[in-house]
């Protein structure tokens, strides 16, 4: 059986005895809902301050006015309620109380989807994954046979690193906490925010849910706690998903759009003459509504510039409203292949009109020139930073003790400037392999940067003699 809205959290493994150490949660006279706690837990959270340095589309940008992860996750988490409170309204969420169990929820996921994603976005992944593909075989030679067999099945997750099982890891288990929880979220929080519902071996890239590792090893014992609290099975993914997958469509392909006319690369005028041209658009109403409006403006006595930012409101405006009408109507249709857990595609993956806007961001932002070249420093940052935490993290007078002694001076270095909470969820008692443990350290640190710290470091690092 099902509890799709489950408000649980993980079990402590001992009691906390003193009632100062108690938890928001066991107060009683807090009004809060739990799932209300869960989003004030995520926004308070160090890694969304973190967001305000990491790649949306524009690294390090210099106009204030062009977003960061941190001002797209707000206008995914807004746009998620908004979109949850017209189908709530409308009969499609069942169960559960619109204020306190859906809005939180999807506020909270659409706040904290992003938050495993590692400096440069998603070349920072590639980053990532290219530097343990080029060094798994010396990983290999220093390591046990029998325990690199253990890991073996699961090396899928380094070398194709993904900020979306990152992100689960983070709310689970590399935050500071006094039981060793993370942000000790609920299970119905945890399950909606699980984007790809399947470990390593359960990746399916013909199924759209399960096309990508959506947790790691690290996290199956409370991915198996979620699933019994939820009754959620592998693969099946949380009818909220659905809502915030296609909110991070919404901002991608309108907000991404919204970005290039801020830096003045097109104009909104040009954005309407590509949709216009746009064969594969079968529906043109949105089009000759934005029309009618840009005659209207340009008419209006304003200077030309304060015309073209009234254009881009209203531009950004009138495509919101149509995706997220389209995004509801169709979560409206596939209702009942929601919530049975057999449906297929993205609310969006069809909207010929979000097509369309993101292949205007691929053409005059993700092949920009200035976001290829940032791009590219970037990704040496990374395998640079990468190549010397490895020393700091495995050169050591014994293997089999993480905190053991460094032999060298550049390894005491670079183990010194890892994050004390990702250290102390590496060497935790547990069962996992050492190796394992080590490469997962690696990315925990590396993955938590921002921009500018990456680099910043990185120009550090490579001042010092090894």
């Amino acid at each position: 059986m099902t509890d799709l809205w489950a408000d649980s959290r993980y079990p402590r493994k001992q009691e906390v005895k003193s009632s100062s150490q108690a938890t928001p949660a066991t107060i009683s006279s807090d009004i809060r809902s739990a799932f209300q706690h869960d989003y004030d837990r995520i926004l308070f959270s160090a890694p969304v301050r973190r967001l305000a340095d990491k790649t949306q589309v524009w690294p390090m940008d210099e106009n204030d006015g062009v977003r960061t992860r941190l001002t797209h996750s707000h206008e995914v988490a807004n746009l998620a309620r908004s979109i949850g409170t017209r189908i709530s309204k409308s009969g499609g969420l069942p169960g559960a109380d619109l204020m306190e169990t859906i809005q939180p929820i999807l506020q909270a996921i659409g706040l904290a989807h992003d938050l495993g994603n590692p400096p440069f976005g998603h070349q920072g992944e590639a980053a990532i994954g290219r530097w343990f593909s080029n060094n798994f075989v010396s990983i290999e030679k220093k390591c046990p046979p029998e325990e690199w067999k253990t890991v073996k099945p699961y090396l899928a997750e380094f070398e194709n690193f993904d900020g979306n099982a990152q992100t689960i890891r983070l709310l689970v288990n590399l935050q500071a906490h006094i039981a060793g929880l993370g942000l000790d979220l609920t299970a119905a929080t945890l399950v909606a925010a699980l984007k790809y519902p399947v470990g390593t071996t359960g990746v399916d890239k013909t199924i759209h849910a399960k096309s990508k590792i959506g947790y790691f090893w690290s996290e199956e014992e409370i991915i198996r706690w979620v699933r019994d609290k939820t009754g959620l099975e592998e693969g099946q993914r949380h009818p909220l998903t659905w809502i915030m997958e296609a909110c991070d469509d919404i901002a991608y392909s309108v907000l991404d759009v919204d970005d290039v006319l801020k830096k003045g690369i097109i104009s909104p005028d040009d954005v309407l003459i590509t949709l216009d041209n746009d064969k594969s658009i079968a529906d043109k109403k949105i089009i000759e509504k934005i029309k009618s409006k840009f005659t209207e403006i340009s008419h209006l006595q304003n200077d030309s510039d304060i015309k073209k930012d009234i254009k881009i409101q209203y531009l950004r405006a009138y495509l919101l409203e149509d995706l997220i009408k389209s995004a509801c109507d169709n979560f409206s249709v596939h209702r009942e292949l929601i919530f049975n857990f057999r449906h297929t595609k993205g609310l969006l993956d069809d909207n010929d009109l979000c097509l369309s806007l993101k292949k205007i961001s691929k053409k005059f932002c993700f092949n920009n020139e200035v976001v290829l070249r940032q791009e590219a420093i970037g990704a040496d940052a990374i395998d640079g930073l990468m190549t010397a935490f490895w020393k700091g993290i495995t050169d050591r007078k014994d293997r089999n003790t993480l905190l053991s002694k460094r032999n060298l001076p550049f390894s005491k270095y670079m183990f010194s400037l890892i994050s004390p909470n990702y250290v102390e969820c590496a060497v935790r008692p547990h069962t996992l392999p050492t190796v394992y443990r080590e490469m997962r350290l690696l990315t925990d640190m590396i993955s938590g940067m921002t921009d500018t710290f990456a680099l910043n470091l990185w120009h550090k690092v490579q001042a010092i003699p090894q």
